[in-house]
């Protein structure tokens, strides 16, 4: 029998005698017929042996048996680590790595990542107070205080409205959200992306202490082929343009272009029922309501294009299963990145900006699905925890071990001595009553991952977004872990040297520099209010501090007369009449000239100035910043790479 298979069953143990092969055990309970498959010895000499010569995998032979979990393994893990009082503690990763490699890497990583979300989370909480102390600016006064006719907002249904209507909405969400701190906190977020640079250092510690610096999973797949059929063939590299192109296509129309229209075909659908509804509030805030409705709308689309991303991620396969868990990372994000943020580029960049501020509409999408999200996900994972641990309460309890079992066991026998046959049909009904697991498990565990993409991509719209990710993860590391521990099988552990996302992580750095330097360039008003302070307001040629922004709103408008020639099909006579029944002859619009209505100069000086800001923050600061960072940290440590060679050296002579 394949080594694969015998691991998959969980039952893997080298048997000390000379002999090539056993009878396999048999042991009948009421309802179920156990095996127990013992391996020859000469299988997994070739393996060790094939594993000792190999370029990659080299000097990574040392363990070979899988045992299933066992009563005492499993209460030191629960009291050192899989506990809910554990949740503010550090992980013993070194007992974790029980589980393999690949399952601590996974452990290590999210530890590494939640305890440097703290600083920040602080800062993005500090920000959040500064924004409070924006209550009482000039910018927001002139809203609340103007009696301002703005012009109607969209074709035909839209009236005129009063730019003071939009004073509450300014004053509570608003100016938390855009002001100089956001704009601080965004760039600062950009160079906290380098901390994947310590993260390679931290990570080359554990990875050298285990011996799987060089490890290569599919050179290990290749051995496995070789001693299952010494005269099996490689599965040779393929790749098809087409199936590459029919993915992007399917990319690029189906959920990019397809789900960002279905959402706002929805938005305009549900403001044009709400205005035209029977309940005042709604009808008064029917813009503000469709596009809550249509953040939640996006999350429910979010959790149905899930489930149908996997299924189209699994079909595509490759020639190896190492391969096919990359490629299968790498796809899986791709549809879920888009299937997330798809709609909040267009938000961003294209919907174009509410009257109290363009990263309004952005931090509520982005509030409402983050919040929904990590709520409604720990809530349904720890409800299904706790059903399942009920229904084990109820089960049938096993009996206790023999005396001469549990002294055995209590004594830590040494590897190959045997149970009776009660003890061993005990552990295996525990073992079958804990919920399967496959290959995939670990991959569910880190696709809660596309959470770092909120913590760092328009992070400048969502300030608390650090915040929420830092409790998230720290209910989540516990929860995962009770839950491999106490609730699932075994999982056959796996060498590995790096986690399948760092490639990942990475580009969505990158993507983070350049979302945050477009936020704040383009979608934000940091840009506007800075040339107005220093070119156009009382500031301009003066010291009045106090006195900088006054006249900013006013300054951003310009008058719309009804009765001139260029604007008579633009708009319909029913638009021009407010709430109150009057009658409006003008009305005030953005960056125009009062005369032929063309974009003034100050509209080009603020659009050449955004694009100034964002080459600058992305090219000359942040990226800068990110490759000085990663040429002057090495991506392992000096002691680390000692260790290595003085390792390989021994090793080395022992085999001379």
């Amino acid at each position: 029998p394949s080594i694969e298979l015998l691991e998959l069953m969980g039952v893997v143990r080298e048997n000390g005698s000379e002999q090539g092969s056993f009878p396999p055990v048999k042991i009948i309970d009421d309802d179920l017929v156990f095996y127990g498959i013992q391996a020859p010895r000469e299988i997994f000499e070739m393996y060790r042996y094939l594993l000792k010569v190999s370029d990659a995998c080299n000097w990574s032979s040392d363990q070979n048996a899988v045992p299933l979990s066992t009563k005492k393994k499993q209460k030191e893990l629960k009291d050192s680590w899989a506990r809910w009082t554990a949740c503010l503690q550090g992980q013993p990763i070194t007992t974790v790595n029980y589980f393999g490699e690949k399952v601590a890497l996974y452990y290590l990583w999210l530890g590494w990542y939640t305890y440097l979300l703290i600083p920040p989370a602080v800062i993005g909480v500090i920000v959040f107070l500064y924004g409070l102390a924006f209550f009482n600016s000039s910018p927001l006064k002139e809203v609340c205080e103007a009696d301002t006719i703005m012009c109607p907002l969209c074709d035909k249904r839209c009236k005129v409205w009063q730019l003071s209507d939009t004073c509450m909405y300014a004053k509570q969400v608003s100016l938390l959200f855009d002001n100089n701190g956001t704009v601080l906190f965004a760039m600062f977020m950009a160079v906290w992306t380098l901390f994947l640079e310590f993260w390679k250092r931290h990570r080359a510690s554990f990875v050298c202490e285990w011996k799987v610096s060089d490890w290569c999973e599919e050179e290990e797949e290749l051995i496995l082929e070789i001693v299952n059929n010494a005269n099996c063939e490689p599965k040779e590299y393929k790749h098809s343009y087409l199936r590459s192109t029919l993915v992007l296509i399917c990319v690029t129309i189906l959920v990019i272009i397809g789900l960002t229209h279905a959402l706002v075909v929805f938005r305009v659908i549900a403001a044009v029922l709400m205005a035209d509804g029977s309940w005042e509030f709604l009808s008064n805030h029917s813009n503000s309501c469709a596009m809550m409705l249509g953040a939640v709308f996006h999350y429910l689309i979010i959790t149905v294009m899930t489930r149908i991303n996997r299924i189209v991620a699994m079909k595509l396969k490759t020639r190896s299963h190492a391969a096919t868990e990359k490629s299968f990372t790498v796809k899986m994000f791709t549809f879920q990145f888009f299937t997330y943020f798809s709609s909040l580029f267009y938000v961003a960049f294209f919907l174009g900006c509410h009257p109290s501020g363009c990263l309004t509409d952005l931090f509520i999408q982005m509030a409402i699905i983050m919040v929904l999200k990590q709520t409604i996900s720990n809530v349904f994972e720890f409800t299904v925890w706790l059903c399942r641990w009920l229904k084990r309460r109820r089960t049938h309890k096993l009996q206790r071990k023999c005396a001469h079992c549990y002294l055995k066991d209590e004594s830590e026998a040494k590897h190959g001595s045997e149970l009776c046959d009660n003890c061993k049909l005990r552990n295996w009904l525990s073992n079958y009553r804990l919920n399967d697991v496959d290959s995939f498990s670990l991959f569910n565990e880190f696709l809660e991952m596309i959470q770092f993409s909120f913590t760092t991509i328009f992070v400048a719209a969502f300030p608390l977004a650090p915040l929420l990710a830092l409790i998230n993860n720290v209910i989540e590391i516990r929860l995962d872990a009770i839950k491999m521990v106490t609730l699932e099988r075994r999982l056959v552990p796996k060498k590995t040297n790096d986690i399948v996302w760092t490639g990942v992580l990475e580009a969505i750095g990158v993507l983070a520099v350049i979302a945050n330097g477009l936020v704040i360039g383009v979608s934000s008003d940091f840009i506007p209010r800075l040339v107005y302070r220093y070119l156009y307001g009382p500031c301009a040629n003066s010291t009045a501090a106090d006195t900088c922004m006054v006249g900013y709103i006013n300054n951003t408008l310009s008058t719309v007369r009804m009765g001139d020639n260029n604007i008579l099909n633009e708009f319909l006579p029913k638009q021009m009449v407010t709430a109150g029944g009057l009658n409006v002859s003008h009305c005030y619009k953005d960056y125009r000239s009062n005369e032929d209505y063309s974009l003034t100069p100050q509209f080009w000086l603020i659009l050449a100035v955004r694009f100034a800001f964002v080459i600058l923050f992305e090219q000359h600061v942040v990226v800068i910043c990110k490759f000085i960072a990663a040429w002057f940290v090495p991506s392992a440590p000096m002691q680390v790479k000692n260790d290595r060679l003085f390792d390989k050296l021994n090793r080395l002579k022992e085999e001379l």
